[in-house]
């Protein structure tokens, strides 16, 4: 008996091709994941740097549905995001399902994030997220921090980003929120300059 051809061998399962429907699927199937990183810096009233910290954010489920909305629908878009803070009073948690609609700055009803916003500072609205040139698929404000002048002592514990910059606004989009690491606080008094930057990053994971 002749022995069988190679052509003629069958294919192992994992060597077939895939159905038409299958490919596709498979083909359009990249991850991309956004990963942004805070970097707060406290300097007392004789520019003296208090404490630093660097930590990674969380984007929202309202800031995901928003990225989709104006960069692949193609809807209307200026960009317009602002930097707001923390406060550790009443804070209870971060979640995917938090909202600009739903940030305070007093104590937490049911029906708000579980956290509140911190406005003890200086400047007449959020500090705005100056952003410079995308390079590396990263864009950072490294050239104009959201710099902030503390008029009060507070405990803070973190931050976030928004599409809107009154102070304690509820309107626009809750793009990410951040927390300090492992549960930390940090404080800061009336005097003090708190400098953040944000570095935004995308890469196909």
């Amino acid at each position: 008996m002749d022995a069988a051809s190679p052509s003629s061998a069958p294919l192992p399962a994992a060597h077939l091709p895939l159905p038409a429907s299958d490919a596709f699927r498979q083909l359009m199937r990249v991850a991309v994941a956004l990963r942004n990183i805070y970097v707060f810096e406290c300097f007392d009233r004789y520019g003296r740097l208090k404490w630093r910290e660097t930590v990674k954010n969380i984007v929202v489920n309202e800031g995901l549905d928003d990225l989709l909305d104006k960069y692949l629908k193609g809807s209307g878009y200026t960009a317009a995001w602002y930097v707001g803070l923390v406060d550790n009073a009443n804070w209870t948690a971060f979640a995917a399902g938090d909202t600009a609609a739903k940030i305070n700055t007093t104590a937490n009803p049911p029906t708000t994030n579980g956290w509140q916003e911190c406005t003890a500072y200086d400047e007449a609205t959020r500090e705005a997220l100056t952003l410079g040139s995308v390079s590396g698929q990263s864009v950072d404000n490294s050239a104009s921090k959201a710099s902030f002048t503390i008029n009060a002592t507070k405990t803070l514990k973190g931050g976030f980003i928004a599409s809107v910059g009154t102070k304690g606004g509820t309107t626009g989009v809750l793009y990410g929120e951040v927390a300090f690491t492992s549960g930390n606080t940090r404080a800061v008094e009336s005097g003090d300059t708190l400098n953040v930057t944000v570095t935004l990053t995308a890469a196909s994971a």
